[in-house]
């Protein structure tokens, strides 16, 4: 107990001394990897963010709409939707504000959102995955898949592919993956995808899921060769969202009197964490950068198993048939069954 006092008071001193404050501030934006270096502004262009009424996505969407955007805010809740499109209308003046429903664990409603849009936008310039969950318990989506590889993975996935050709369309759009780092620690076990022949496990469920992006972000990458949209992932650092309401975090005594103060420094604000995500929507510098994997605003090569070509194009497929889409490059029709148990689906 009185470690855990000595160690607030440690915290509390740094901050109330001198110019504690900023110091503070300047240490946790160099730890954290500051501001977006580009000022390119994207007026004009239809940006779509995915889980964009809280966290990251509302802060990204903020700013790519202070920049000239207009932004469709895609999120499952419409009344926090709703509430944040205004305030965001409101602070930055813009009216190309748009709040949409989408439900990222249904694949009707992601075909729902993704049909209204291609009818609605001539074409789409940025698209940004941002939306997930992180170590919830075994839920299951609307369609039967474990949650956390539906949302994160499969209803990205999807709602790319049908978006494909109004990205094209842009004739340099980009798509935006938000992962994260707990990729590197991932396996994707093609034999129980869904967590129903072993023990389920809420951290290593969520860390095959991130893996899966990096995947996908390579496999799309090849795949869209020559198109002019370019597809990367990016780790947005750790941040203070509701994302990790799940994980029990700042419950203890421990957490909050001695981690707390230092999350000061070592955990981004929502509107740092966002900067990774609107550098790679803005930045002109990596115009034509395709595949990568950036840790913040530095791009690093991924893990290991996330640069397997063989797992990447096996994950693709075994996606495209789970989530009904025709299994080829360019083609997002929409299909009659919609559902597929995993059950029936057969491993190579």
């Amino acid at each position: 107990m009185e470690r855990q006092r000595n160690t607030s008071n440690l915290a509390k001193m740094i901050l109330n001394s001198g110019h504690g404050i900023s110091r503070a501030r300047w240490i946790r934006d160099y730890a954290t990897g500051g501001t977006c270096p580009s000022k390119a502004t994207v007026s004009g262009k239809t940006i779509i963010i995915t889980g964009a009424n809280t966290g990251i996505g509302k802060e990204t969407a903020r700013e790519l709409a202070r920049r000239g955007g207009r932004v469709i805010m895609a999120c499952r809740d419409m009344g926090k939707c709703e509430t944040a499109a205004r305030e965001i209308r409101c602070e930055t003046l813009s009216h190309h504000v748009y709040a949409r429903h989408l439900n990222l664990a249904s694949l009707k409603s992601i075909r729902a959102f993704a049909k209204k849009v291609t009818e609605e936008e001539e074409h789409i310039n940025v698209l940004i995955n941002n939306a997930g969950i992180m170590r919830c318990p075994y839920w299951k989506t609307e369609d039967g898949f474990e949650m956390q590889f539906g949302v994160n993975h499969l209803g990205h996935f999807l709602l790319t592919n049908l978006l494909l050709e109004k990205l094209k369309n842009s004739g340099n759009g980009r798509i935006i993956n938000v992962s994260s780092l707990a990729h590197k620690v991932g396996q994707i076990d093609f034999n129980d995808l869904n967590w129903e022949k072993k023990k389920y496990d809420t951290k290593a469920a969520y860390c095959q899921s991130k893996l899966a992006n990096i995947l996908f972000t390579k496999e799309l990458a090849k795949r869209l060769h020559g198109s002019g949209v370019t597809v990367n992932a990016v780790h947005p650092g750790v941040t203070n969202t509701e994302l990790g309401r799940h994980t029990g975090m700042h419950k203890s005594n421990f957490s909050n009197t001695v981690l707390g103060p230092f999350f000061l420094f070592l955990v981004k604000s929502p509107h740092l964490g966002a900067q990774p995500s609107i550098y790679l929507a803005v930045a002109e510098e990596l115009e034509g950068i395709s595949g990568k994997y950036f840790n913040v605003n530095k791009q690093e090569d991924s893990a290991l198993q996330a640069l397997d070509d063989e797992t990447a194009r096996h994950l693709w497929e075994m996606s495209a048939k789970l989530v009904g889409l025709k299994n080829d490059n360019f083609d997002p029709q929409f299909q009659n069954n919609s559902t597929v148990n995993m059950d029936n689906v057969r491993t190579v």
